[in-house]
């Protein structure tokens, strides 16, 4: 699967363009907005503004970035069948990315290109551990090319751009900066928490969702999940999605590293309760019967009442992994998302009862 290292899109480098400077209900049931119009990719081209570095990255990639639109989802209030739309884009052959809460509850997805062609679609598989989910196309444009997942970490204040259909206004493009990375955002419902999120000053909307974050190199930095709030938005990684595409791809589906434990991080608060000389690690505070760490990790096992909010106290703290310092629930969550699968055993180092050991710990399955 070649197409998921990156690679500069030959426009820009054609161009001499080096790099220059949750969720919101995409899926649920909506009516047409009353705002419309046309995409920008219909202007003239041959009689145009000279545009910017901006508009050479939207053209090399625009071709490529499709609307979703989602039918047969079953409206909570009325209980009636409605439709959802979203983003997605090109990565492979026929395959196109966008997110899993895109298409969750669908019955026929359909796509709709920038020059106008409609196809009809597969689903292949889905994740909603990281709201991610791959479509098999019937049809892609010969002007669409895959993009490239960046093997680069992002960095707080680099330039981005969101490409999609916010609102259902196709074509679109936001720009904005890299806003915070190793973000650990809940889920709707909740449930769980989305790993490895990169958070994002630019203008995402109902609608963008699934579709490419990218850098002024065209190379995707995450697929964006446009919830958050006023001028915040997130995506799940190009780093998380490396490894969640191909799978669903091949298998149609992606297995998750589970430790089965509660945790919060240890501020000032936890550790003065804990006796623990620096304010670092995640305390554990159950362990989740029939889980991996059960037997392994001991959980809190009492609390204290500070300001207002309850400190666990008593539970291992885990200080490392394999090697891997743990500063906090985020670097955690980062750690498993990236480093481990099912059926991996790491070493934890944890401080247990004013020592420090390392044990060993067998990952299951999220």
């Amino acid at each position: 699967m070649d197409q998921y290292r990156p690679g500069r899109r030959e426009l820009l480098a054609t161009a001499g363009t080096a790099v220059a400077g949750l969720v919101a209900g995409c899926a649920e049931p909506r009516t047409d907005s009353s705002i419309e119009g046309s995409s920008s990719h219909g202007i003239d081209r041959e009689n145009r503004a000279d545009g910017s570095t901006y508009t050479e990255v939207y053209d090399a990639l625009i071709d490529s970035v499709t609307q979703v639109r989602v039918f047969g989802i079953e409206d909570p209030f009325t209980e009636e069948e409605g439709r959802g739309q979203g983003s997605g884009f090109l990565v492979e052959g026929d395959y196109i990315v966008t997110n899993e809460h895109v298409v969750a509850g669908g019955e026929e997805i359909d796509l709709q290109y920038i020059n106008g062609d409609w196809t009809s679609t597969r689903l292949v598989g889905r994740d909603v551990y990281s709201d991610l989910a791959v479509l098999e196309a019937d049809h892609v444009p010969e002007s669409a090319t895959p993009l490239g997942l960046t093997s680069d970490y992002p960095v707080v204040g680099q330039e981005v751009v969101a490409i999609g259909n916010p609102l259902g206004l196709e074509g679109s493009m936001s720009k904005g900066i890299v806003s915070g990375v190793n973000r650990t955002v809940p889920a709707p419902h909740g449930e769980f928490s989305f790993s490895n999120v990169v958070q994002t000053d630019a203008a995402v909307n109902p609608g963008n969702s699934g579709g490419p974050l990218v850098d002024l190199d065209g190379n995707v930095v995450g697929v964006v999940n446009a919830g958050g709030g006023n001028n915040i938005g997130f995506a799940i990684s190009a780093a998380l999605s490396r490894r969640v595409v191909p799978a669903l791809v091949e298998d149609g589906e992606y297995e998750h590293a589970f430790m089965g434990i509660g945790l919060r991080t240890v501020d000032r608060l936890v550790a003065e309760e804990n006796d623990l000389s620096e304010a670092t690690g995640v305390i554990v505070t159950e362990t989740i019967s029939g889980e991996p760490a059960e037997g392994v990790l001991e959980g809190a096992d009492r609390s204290a009442r500070r300001r207002g909010e309850e400190i666990p106290v008593g539970g291992d703290v885990i200080l490392a992994i394999d090697g891997e310092p743990i500063p906090d629930r985020h670097a955690l969550s980062t750690h498993l998302a990236l480093e481990t699968s099912p059926g991996d055993t790491i070493a934890v180092e944890i401080r247990r009862d004013r020592r420090e050991e390392t044990v060993e710990l067998t990952l299951g399955t999220r």
